[in-house]
């Protein structure tokens, strides 16, 4: 009989959802159905299903340019803290623009160690310091903390941007876009994979993603739209579309609504304040996130419940237990849950005992 495992202990209680909620999918679409209705039966029949998401999704969302995915990192300066090096980085993010972000490697580690990508509105807040126009708030140090736990982590954030109010990466040009923003910061987010991933003490088998709120979308569509990111965790993003809660707001055009300027008044959709551009076409499509979760499997993911994404977001999540039932795996879909839309001590614990249990 082989030993327990003490961190499974700690999160197997966040793979399984309340009875009231097992086996409901809510009104969503199964993404085991391709298009032209036709069930999922088999691994081989859900690949090409996946494919079929993935294209449909790109239709949406706007192809890509090449990632670059043979860029070192240029270093900028070094940090020596009490169980880390902490460099200051830069890379190419984007086919127009360069990013600063912090890379975090623990001391006295040898041979390749596992890596986490932290992404939140600045780069600073993940490794615990916050910046002049968005001051640290506790519990948002990913980066800091997982590199405590032996990770090497990357933290980047769109600071320049967030204090213009512009929030987002826009290509060619702010002024009309072919991606649309969210899913280019997805782009970026699998930019800084590779950068990760070429670093000689890092495992690229074994990279994971991490962020809250506007980070949780940005790490979920990184992850989610690519096969690279091993494990991934996101914390209050609104996983499904939904327009009654001002903060899932996909619909903003640093998101998913890109309009050109002047933007539409930031807030909840109305007649007098419509959303406008692709969320229209998803919505219109009865397109919603479920099917990007979806292709996560079999890689796993937590999501880090808090106001935004109560438990009965379950609903959602179960359409991705069942696409992992049919690959012949469980307990890859977790999920814990808050009261409030702030990180909480305990909700940060089983972040990282999410990514020490995947990617250790």
């Amino acid at each position: 009989m082989g030993q327990r495992n003490p961190l499974h202990d700690k999160i197997s209680p966040y793979f399984y959802p309340p009875d009231s909620l097992r086996n409901d999918f809510g009104n969503l679409r199964s993404p085991l159905l391709f298009s032209n209705g036709k069930q999922v039966k088999s691994a081989k029949e859900w690949k090409e299903r996946k494919a079929e998401i993935k294209r449909d999704w790109e239709d949406y969302l706007g192809a890509w340019p090449d990632l670059y995915t043979e860029q070192q990192f240029e270093y900028i300066d070094t940090v020596y803290e009490d169980t880390y090096t902490q460099y200051s980085v830069r890379f190419k993010w984007t086919p127009n623009e360069w990013t600063k972000g912090y890379l975090l490697v623990p001391k006295n580690k040898v041979g390749k160690m596992p890596a986490v990508v932290s992404v939140f509105y600045d780069a600073e807040s993940s490794i615990g310091i916050g910046s002049k126009s968005r001051p640290w708030r506790p519990w948002r140090d990913f980066a800091k903390q997982l590199a405590n736990r032996g990770f090497v982590t990357l933290a980047i954030g769109t600071k320049e941007a967030s204090e213009r109010n512009e929030f987002s990466l826009y290509y060619p040009s702010i002024d009309s876009v072919s991606v649309q923003p969210l899913s280019m910061l997805a782009y970026a987010a699998n930019n800084a994979y590779y950068v990760l991933a070429n670093c000689k003490n890092v495992d690229k088998k074994r990279i994971g993603i991490v962020g809250h709120s506007f980070g949780g979308k940005w790490a979920m569509f990184g992850s989610c739209l690519t096969d690279n990111f091993a494990a991934a965790a996101w914390s209050d993003p609104g996983i499904v579309m939904q327009e009654d809660r001002e903060s899932i707001n996909y619909w903003e055009p640093w998101y998913l609504g890109f309009h050109r300027k002047p933007w539409r008044k930031r807030g909840l959709i109305t007649d007098q304040n419509p959303a406008y551009g692709v969320y229209n076409r998803l919505r219109k499509d009865d397109r919603n996130l479920h099917e990007l979760h979806a292709l996560m499997a079999p890689r796993p993911f937590l999501v880090s419940g808090g106001a935004e994404d109560p438990v009965t977001q379950w609903r959602a999540l179960n359409h991705s237990v069942e696409v992992n039932k049919l690959l012949g795996q469980k307990e890859r879909v977790a999920m814990t849950n808050r009261a409030t839309h702030a990180l909480t001590e305990d909700a940060t614990e089983v972040i990282y005992t999410f990514f020490e249990y995947f990617l250790k």
